[in-house]
């Protein structure tokens, strides 16, 4: 069976280290092929990005570039509609048939799983490997309990050994940092150095995004 493929889902309005981070610790620790970043066109859960499908897009391949196993995948945003993660693991599952794929995602996300689209769904398809801070206690709600009561696993070799259904919780909590965060110190005229890739914060310059007035 060939190495899993991480996948990370996100608006990247713009990529930051909190994206980032966990990205390489899965890659470095799960031993993954790669982590392919997917750009939500529109998220359903979200309100609509500030920048452009296209400036986006771009700032990820930035931060691609700096990082050898991270790339980026365009599909969501060549959809041209709202971005339901489903849909994309459907689609990845038809083309990569045996791959295990890893959907990685935080502790927020899983502890709120039940209400993405299809969600019952999404195990079919994947592992979710999320970013765990240890020795914290979740508060799963009914449904999440019994998933993961069915579907978690402390084996991670589980995630080479099978394409989907597992629940792996990796002791990598996520850093506080948000895209909101850097939007409203980048609009108060503030540096954003060590917060983002030095290309991204180049491009954000040159190209005057997130220069409007805070909505």
């Amino acid at each position: 069976m060939s190495k899993p493929i991480g996948l990370l889902g996100g608006t990247f309005d713009p990529i930051h280290i909190g994206h980032l981070r966990p990205a390489i610790s899965a890659l470095e620790r799960l031993g993954l092929k790669e982590v392919r970043l997917l750009p939500n066109y529109i998220p359903p859960h979200r309100t609509t990005p500030d920048s452009a499908p296209a400036h986006r897009l771009a700032m990820a391949r930035l931060a691609a570039t700096q990082t050898p196993g991270l790339v980026v995948d365009d599909r969501e945003l060549r959809r041209d509609r709202p971005s339901y993660t489903i849909e994309t693991l459907i689609e990845l599952r038809r083309e990569l048939p045996a791959t295990p794929l890893c959907f990685l995602m935080g502790m927020d996300s899983l502890c709120s799983l039940n209400s993405w689209h299809r969600w019952r769904e999404l195990l079919d398809h994947t592992h979710l490997v999320v970013s765990h801070r240890p020795g914290w206690e979740p508060d799963f709600n009914d449904d999440i309990a019994a998933l993961y009561r069915t579907h978690g696993t402390r084996d991670a070799e589980l995630l080479h050994r099978r394409p989907a259904g597992c629940i792996y919780l990796m002791d990598n909590p996520r850093l506080e940092v948000s895209s909101t965060q850097i939007r409203e110190l980048l609009r108060a005229g503030n540096n954003p150095q060590y917060l983002l890739p030095d290309p991204v914060a180049v491009y954000i310059r040159d190209k005057g995004l997130y220069q409007g007035p805070v909505l």
